[in-house]
């Protein structure tokens, strides 16, 4: 595996972490989604990236998607987190925080 994709495979887990994390405050769709995201500083995704991760997390059973109306035009697909998804995110969150610590530890020693 090369650099690039070790890179893209960690990046793909914590987008992952982050769209559980905004699923869980309310259902979304994508663009609405994006729109979320973009809020919390992430607004240089690259176009491509969260629809197919939508899909991959509804085939892991993660969100579930449903056809809604929507107020804005026509109806949308709106993905809302399930019971496994949940589980996933608090998952995702005590991995989260262990590793900060521990790449928090290696930087503060950096700095000596």
């Amino acid at each position: 595996m090369m650099a690039q994709d070790i890179s893209s495979q960690i990046l793909k887990g914590i987008l992952q972490g982050i769209m559980l994390m905004i699923l869980d405050k309310k259902p979304e769709y994508g663009y609405g989604l994006s729109k979320q995201m973009n809020i919390y500083g992430l607004e240089n995704l690259p176009k491509g990236t969260i629809y197919p991760l939508l899909a991959t997390m509804e085939r892991r059973g993660l969100i579930e998607g449903r056809r809604q109306a929507s107020v804005e035009g026509p109806n949308r697909k709106y993905y809302f987190i399930t019971e496994r998804g949940q589980k996933a995110k608090t998952d995702f969150i005590h991995e989260w925080n262990k590793l900060q610590v521990t790449v928090s530890k290696l930087i503060n020693e950096e700095r000596i």
